[in-house]
This record gives structure tokens, sequence and C-alpha cells, in this order.
């Protein structure tokens, strides 16, 4: 398969053989039968691949899941039922009670929940960096119990650009991992593990699918990650799991340890796979994801050249222009452009954001974002409104921002129609 990441999103992850389908066949069945009693119990025990229940895995899934591992340049990869099941297995399969992990606090606010209040109900503690810490001052957060360490290459919604290979070197310099959310960037991007990450995830529900009609996630592991190195910090993957007789997934699987314990072992007692229509869907979105992505930056930045001219516009974050604080780190993580999302605030505070977007008409108010739609939201308001004044803050989150994603339309009607919204606040 070509290097170049055009053709893997095309072409990545299944070659049909003589008469197969040319498109990736939907295995929509739960169940699998075989001919006898010895073939399932192998399957059971891990002693042969193979696919028996589709809560565990299932075929149209791994074909999707290898492409995206090459789109990654990772080793081994599997589908997840959401962005949010994704993250949660990436971290819980390394973590558990007593255990310590770092997150940067510019992350999605969902993930901020799920890390912040959901893990720590089952004993597992996150502490929250600002992605501008200092090295030093990052170094005193590691404890001997601290087990990875995580961000957002774009953080979500304030699209801060994460310094992928800085916090890759304090990680491994601590014996941990670096899980890195790719989403926003996708890797037509930004490819996180060829800057040292080794552990990328994504929300596939946003530009891989890319037409907001199926919700998945996906986990690439990188295979840098020497676990057995580290085996003192890593039990579950490096002493006996009981739950398959004794079973040492470093010793059996070696760099596939990682996945094969989140697919056997997590995806087993949680059951949150992806459903292999969703995954029919996800590959058809993967086929034009480079074609889309460069449209989405070009839309982006006309729109955000206008917010950043408009007398209306209290401030604008997009990694793109050259007037943001992150425009370097972008060029260096970024060149070829970031992503269609971008933040800002309208004069006037949070009552003005209201006005605003009830006078728009082109552009949808939407829970959702990165998709061929232009649509935006209020997180204060909507996606972090469990958060407080003071959470909101440490996120980055301002009370007045306002989180766009710049569709596929044509960027003149886009502007046009919040022009328009601006008109109207008073």
């Amino acid at each position: 398969m070509s290097n170049q990441i055009e053709t893997r999103c095309v072409r990545g992850g299944y070659t049909p053989k003589n008469g197969e389908p040319r498109q990736i066949p939907i295995y929509q069945s739960t169940t699998f039968r075989y001919e006898t009693s010895e073939e399932m119990g192998k399957l059971f025990d891990l002693e042969a691949s193979g696919y028996f229940y589709t809560r565990l895995q299932n075929p149209t899934n791994d074909l999707v899941a290898a492409k995206i591992t090459e789109m990654e340049g990772g080793a081994f990869g599997m589908l997840t039922s959401s962005g949010q099941a994704a993250n949660f297995f990436a971290v819980f399969n390394i973590c558990e009670s007593g255990d310590h992990f770092l997150a940067s606090s510019s992350i999605y606010g969902g993930t901020y929940n799920l890390f912040g209040y959901t893990l720590a109900k089952m004993g597992i503690e996150c502490t929250f960096y600002d992605n501008d810490i200092s090295d030093e001052e990052m170094e005193k957060l590691f404890r001997p119990n601290t087990k990875c360490v995580f961000g957002e290459t774009i953080s979500n919604p304030t699209v801060r650009v994460y310094d992928i290979e800085r916090f890759a070197k304090i990680a491994h310099n601590h014996g941990v991992p670096l899980i890195v959310d790719n989403t926003f960037a996708t890797p037509v991007k930004c490819r996180p593990i060829e800057w040292g990450a080794d552990i990328v995830t994504h929300s596939t529900t946003k530009y891989m699918d890319g037409h907001a009609s199926g919700v998945g996630g996906a986990i690439i592991d990188s295979g840098n990650f020497d676990w057995a190195a580290h085996a003192d910090k890593f039990p579950g993957l490096t002493t006996p799991d009981e739950s398959y007789h004794g079973l040492v997934y470093t010793e059996k699987f070696g760099k596939g340890a990682f996945i094969t314990k989140a697919t056997s072992q997590l995806m087993r007692d949680f059951g949150a796979i992806q459903s292999p229509q969703n995954a029919y869907y996800l590959n058809i979105g993967l086929e034009s994801l480079h074609v889309r992505m460069d449209r989405h930056c070009e839309n982006a930045l006309k729109v955000a050249k206008f917010l950043e001219e408009s007398d209306k516009v209290a401030w604008i974050q997009y990694p793109d222009l050259a007037s943001d604080p992150d425009n370097t780190m972008a060029k260096k993580y970024l060149p070829g452009g970031s992503c269609g999302v971008m933040c800002f605030g309208v004069k006037g505070g949070r009552e003005a954001c209201l006005k605003f977007m009830s006078d728009l008409k082109l552009v949808s108010i939407v829970t959702h974002v990165a998709d061929a739609q232009t649509c935006l939201l209020h997180p204060a308001s909507h996606t972090h409104r469990q958060m407080s004044e003071e959470e909101l803050l440490a996120a980055g989150v301002k009370p007045d921002l306002i989180r766009l994603s710049i569709g596929l339309e044509n960027a003149d009607d886009i502007i046009e129609d919040i022009k328009k919204g601006l008109d109207n606040v008073r």
C-alpha cells in the first residue's frame, strides 16, 4: 500500500481478491458458526483468531479499523461505539483502581467529565494540566502510580494546538505512554505517532464519518511503547489474566498486547462495539476524507479572516490565522491546515452570543461538530453546561465562547449568514 494519505483513505485496510466485493462487506450478524466445539473453544482461549460474537469483534469493523490504522501509521487498531468509549478504553486498559493519570484541561467537556468524575468513582484519579505548563511544573505532577498522559491534537472547543513531541518526551521520561485524541486534525492533517504519541484515539463520528450519519470511535496503537520494560506499572498487560487461564498479554501477543487486551477483556465486559452498519458508513466517509479536509480548512480560513476583521467580534481563536498564539505550533504539526473548527466571542458577552445564534438561517445550532454542514453551539450553555465557571475557565472555555464548525457549503454563503447574525446584535 502507498504511503500517501490519499491512497490510504481510499484503498487502505482491504484488498479484495478475485471475485470478492469491491466495497467492504457489511457482516450484519451477531453470531458466527463453527463446526466443532474445539474450534470455538480455541477462540475463547485466544489460541486462534476469528469471530464468534459481534459484541467483541466483527469483520466489517476490523477491516475499517485496519484502514484507520494504516492512515495513522499505527500497528494495531479497533473500533468502538463512540469517541467517549475510545477514550475510556484507552485509559482504562492501563489504569485500575488506585492509579493516577494526567490529562490536558483543554479537552472536550464530555471527556473532562469522564476523566474528572466518572473515573474518579472507579478509583482512578486524573490531574488536569494547562497546555502551556512548563516542563518543570509538568514533571512535578507525576506520581509513582501515574500511568499515562492524555491530550488532544486540536482541543475541542478551544482549538488549542497540543505540543505532541514535548509531552511525549516528558511522558516517556517517566515510563508512561502518551495518548492523543486526533479527532479534529484527522490523520490527513496530523499523525501524532510520527511525533512520539503511543496511542491515538478518534471520535469517528466527526470528520472521518463526515456526514453525521453514524456514531463511532477508534483506538490505534503505534506498537512502539514497550509495556514489558515497565512491567511494574502495567500489571494488566504484563501479569496473568485469570479470566483467560493466566494468559499474559505481552508474552502472548507482543506489540499487539494493548489492542488485544482492550478487545478481549474490555470489549468483552463492556460491549461498546461499533455497529457494522456504522462502520460501513464510516468507511464511505474515509474515502473522501482527504478531499473534504482540504475544503474544510480552505473555507474556515476565509470565515476566520472575516470574523477577525469584524467590529462585532471580541476575539477569535483559529490556529491557521497568523495572529493566533498557536500559529507557530500549527505550522509545525499541521502545515497543511488544521481543521474547520474555530471559536470566537461576540461583543456583549453571553447574551449577545445567544442573540447572534438565534438569527442564523444557514448555520445550524446543533450538538455536533466537524461534518459537511456548517454548525455551531455555545459550550457554556450546551456541551460544558455541567462545569462550574471556575472549571470552564480552567478548560479555556470563556462564557462567551462560540464553537463554529465550517462545512462544505460555499464560503461566501456561510459568511453572509454569519454577517446577518452579527448585524442583528445591538
